[in-house]
């Protein structure tokens, strides 16, 4: 795929809204620019499934993963004064949100923006200058002036997503991007850009695509997806939290500009250390830089992929994400190439008996 398609598709699935459980915005974005790779289905929990046209039946199954929502918040009540009591909805810090922008859906659909906002400093006691705001003293302030104003004139309703107010931005004289969500969006934009290299190739696996619902609550859309799917084997793509700006350089193993990262452990899942091996060899074999990690927490939807249909061989590919779980990730477009170039290496090779081998 051009770079410029790429970087614009990357664009429009990042900037579209999309916190657990309301991902339909992006679900549509994806389905234009995956109209032409095969054909799309669609379950209740927004699950979306791309079967690639040029599938055989009889062929082992290959699930390429992503998840298309993000972490986001929800409307929980609306204040006296107009201001808007909300929860998070995903993995958050709360010393990361107060202050910044945010769109809020309305009644009619329309998202409308609003600030983050706690007490100033001038009413603060020194004791609460000194205290970390909590979620419970944050409200979202969209201007109204009190409840019946958030209700009948900006057609406020609890219930309603709000995600970060961010957008897109390149900045090719250095190779970054900049946005929201890109964990998962820069993983959904992979498996569309590794099924559009492939489009041309005859393969030895049937694909499909599988964008999750709901990854950041749980891993409950792949929960789903891998029962639909029933894959033989599975790539799963994330943004993954970067640590080059957090720890010392020789602990660093998810590094900008350092190539897709591959982990072998997390506090989900040990990777199928075979299947991790032949991948990495091949990286090497065919000079795809690439990162190794070992993590103690976190997880991806290859916890419930590898333990559906009798087990089935998972590894992860994750594009390095700058403070992810924030409202701004900075990652490098050549990570993300790297990544889908070494997707579309392996899927060439995979056949019933290298899967056997794992």
């Amino acid at each position: 795929m051009d770079k410029q398609i790429s970087l614009k598709m990357i664009s429009e699935i990042s900037d579209a809204n999309g916190i657990s459980g309301f991902e339909d915005e992006v679900l549509a974005v994806l389905r234009k620019y995956g109209k032409a790779l095969g054909e799309f289905k669609e379950d209740c929990l927004r699950n979306l499934y791309l079967y690639r046209k040029e599938n055989k039946s009889g062929q082992p199954v290959v699930q390429l993963d992503a998840h298309s929502d993000e972490i986001g918040f929800m409307v929980q009540a609306i204040r006296p004064n107009g201001t808007l009591q909300f929860i998070p909805v995903g993995g958050w810090v709360a010393s990361n949100v107060a202050a910044q922008r945010v769109r809020v859906r309305n009644s009619e659909g329309k998202y409308i923006p609003g600030i983050v906002v706690s007490k100033p400093p001038h009413f603060m006691s020194k004791s609460e200058q000194e205290i970390n705001v909590s979620f419970e003293q944050m409200a979202i302030d969209i201007g109204a002036t009190s409840a019946e104003e958030a209700v009948n004139d900006f057609k406020i309703r609890i219930g309603e997503p709000i995600v970060p107010d961010v957008h897109f931005e390149y900045i090719a004289e250095h190779d970054l991007m900049i946005g929201k969500g890109f964990d998962c969006r820069l993983g959904c934009a992979s498996i569309l850009a590794t099924m559009q290299a492939l489009s041309q190739n005859e393969l030895a696996v049937d694909i499909v695509g599988a964008f999750a619902a709901q990854e950041e609550v749980g891993v409950r859309g792949a929960s789903v997806t891998c029962r639909t799917v029933q894959p033989d084997i599975a790539i799963v793509f994330e943004g993954c939290p970067a640590d080059d700006t957090f720890v010392e350089s020789y602990a660093s193993q998810t590094a900008l500009k350092k190539g897709p990262m591959l982990r072998h452990i997390d506090g989900r899942m040990i990777t199928n250390p075979r299947y991790q091996r032949y991948a990495l060899d091949l990286a090497h074999e065919l000079n795809i830089t690439v990162q190794e990690a070992v993590r103690v927490s976190g997880g991806t939807n290859g916890a419930a992929i590898h333990l559906s249909n009798g087990g089935v061989p998972v590894i992860v590919i994750g594009v390095p994400v700058r403070y992810a779980h924030t409202h701004y990730g900075i990652s490098s477009y050549d990570d993300f190439a790297g990544g889908v170039t070494l997707a579309v290496e392996i899927l060439k090779r995979l056949n019933k008996e290298v899967i056997a081998g794992f």
